[in-house]
């Protein structure tokens, strides 16, 4: 992985700490109604695949993004609204703490208390070392670190207000470690983990695939296939490979774990 797309990775280290989990009819069959969960960068690809998944599972979705996927958050709220759940979009920039504050806001007075919040949004660069920007890597740690910061100490106030703990359930990657917010939410019934996605089939890893052929001369399509060889299990991920764990970490069948980090990568980490 070239430096700047380690960097994205790398930064989170010391800030990401959640978990998601694995496909299960018992939850499915425990979720209750009248259950809220907010996801940000739920326009598209990860995102998208875990506000299905959980409205699936009962959840009505706060479905968050930029203003400028507006288009993509009110139609995956109308998937949302098709599996009959109650679906509200609302626009954010996580760098900015007032605006992710005001999503927590919009989100309870539409929904009603907050259960779950899934701190999905992230972006990445594909950037030689030495042609990095200061603007790049601002962008950077804005986002990825600054961004999960404020979403979880946001919807920690709301759990801590509601009094009934809650779940936060941070994006990381497979480059991730744990942190301190478990340690210190614990004490309020707040889990918080993270999910860590290897090589999954979105419109992000389309971007990396072409700016990495402009590196290294591969053709379209190439780092993706070069990538899948690395995986154990023989093949990249999709969308919904991740929204499955998400279930798990949204539902009671993990409210015993917190602080632990799931990999989804088909086995990428071991190979």
């Amino acid at each position: 992985m070239y430096p700047l797309a380690r960097a994205s990775f790398g930064a989170i280290r010391n800030c990401r700490n959640l978990s998601r989990g694995f496909s299960s009819s018992s939850f499915r069959a425990a979720a209750t109604p009248n259950r809220a969960a907010l996801i940000t960068g739920a326009g598209r690809g990860i995102g998208r695949a875990i506000a299905l998944r959980l409205a699936s599972d009962g959840f009505n979705i706060c479905v968050n993004d930029l203003p400028v996927n507006a288009e993509s958050i009110e139609a995956v709220a109308s998937e949302v609204r098709a599996l009959g759940r109650e679906a509200i979009t609302t626009f954010c920039d996580v760098t900015k703490m007032s605006d992710v504050e005001e999503t927590v806001r919009k989100s309870v007075e539409a929904l009603g208390p907050l259960n779950v919040l899934v701190a999905n949004a992230g972006i990445v660069q594909v950037q030689s070392l030495l042609d990095v920007t200061d603007a790049e890597m601002q962008q950077i740690y804005g986002v990825n670190v600054f961004g999960l910061i404020n979403s979880n100490i946001a919807a920690g106030k709301q759990f801590m207000k509601q009094g009934n703990g809650g779940k936060i359930i941070n994006a990381a990657s497979i480059a991730s470690f744990k942190s301190w917010p478990p340690l210190e939410l614990a004490q309020h019934k707040i889990t918080v983990n993270a999910y860590a996605p290897g090589n999954i089939d979105t419109k992000m890893w389309e971007k990396i695939d072409a700016d990495m052929s402009k590196i290294n001369g591969l053709p379209i399509g190439g780092n993706w296939k070069a990538v899948e060889k690395l995986v154990a299990l023989g093949k990249n991920g999709a969308p919904k490979d991740v929204s499955n764990v998400v279930a798990f970490l949204a539902g009671p069948d993990s409210d015993y774990m917190t602080g632990q980090t799931l990999i989804v990568d088909g086995g990428m980490w071991f190979t």
